[in-house]
């Protein structure tokens, strides 16, 4: 149990690093061509992926008896 709660959190913090990274990016470039160098874009790129990555941790810390399929043997 405790493991898999480890593997859990291990997987939002990842996801949540993912999803920054990302949102700063999309929201620099967009920054740069298209708003004039605004910090805006920039703030909103990184809320939405911040958004995101908390609303696929509470999903997926929620769901304790959601199966994996590369997780079920066959019998």
């Amino acid at each position: 149990m405790a493991e898999d709660s480890g593997r859990k959190w291990d997987r939002c913090l990842a996801d949540s690093a993912v999803k920054l990274i990302t949102g700063l990016g999309v929201g620099a470039l967009f920054s740069v061509l298209l708003f004039k160098r605004r910090m805006w874009p920039v703030a909103f790129g990184a809320g939405a992926g911040i958004g995101m990555a908390c609303s696929n941790c509470q999903h997926d810390l929620r769901s304790p008896y959601l199966l994996h399929r590369h997780m079920v043997k066959d019998q």
